[in-house]
């Protein structure tokens, strides 16, 4: 405030996904995300996946999670910028980038399976320390200051993104 500047800070949830055409995806060692994981099982990179917990108090017992496409997030920040421009010099823009809903270990997993059409060996294990049964997304802010909303709000659809460049590159980036 001091020098005028104007920021956004825009915190989002589980970025998931990729490019519609294939050409772009996630590929980062180590893999920690659910979807990239779950599909190395698919292409038999890894021999299982593993639920952490399955007695938490949600409908099938594990976490919830909100998972916002790449391409959703994109949008965001160009709108974003779009907007402190627009405002001017001193402004500041602060909203949580998600879809508002979320979906369980077990429903990605399913999606997984059915857009990879391979059957996924699920292994269950102990809860995580610390983490939450339930983290989803208020996006009403990014709707109210940005008139941005999520276009990508299924979970298969986003799986399908991701199994689309992952497929295509079984090895990541180094399968040029």
């Amino acid at each position: 405030h001091a020098y005028g500047l104007s920021y956004a800070a825009l915190r989002y949830f589980n970025a998931s996904g990729a490019a519609a055409d294939g050409s772009i995806g996630e590929d980062h060692t180590p893999e920690s995300h659910l979807i990239p994981l779950v599909l190395d099982v698919a292409l038999g990179k890894r021999d299982s996946i593993t639920i952490f917990g399955t007695d938490y108090p949600t409908p099938d017992g594990t976490c919830i999670r909100d998972y916002i496409h790449v391409d959703d997030l994109s949008d965001a920040h160009l709108m974003a910028m779009e907007k402190l421009f627009e405002l001017g010099d001193g402004h500041e823009i602060r909203c949580n980038l998600g879809t508002g809903c979320g979906a369980s270990v077990r429903e990605v997993i399913d999606a997984c399976e059915k857009v990879s059409g391979k059957p996924i060996k699920r292994v269950e294990g102990e809860r995580r320390p610390g983490d939450p049964p339930e983290l989803v997304a208020n996006p009403s802010g990014a709707e109210r200051m940005l008139g941005w909303e999520a276009k990508h709000t299924d979970i298969e659809e986003i799986v399908a993104s991701a199994w689309k460049w992952h497929s295509t590159h079984p090895n990541g980036y180094d399968d040029k």
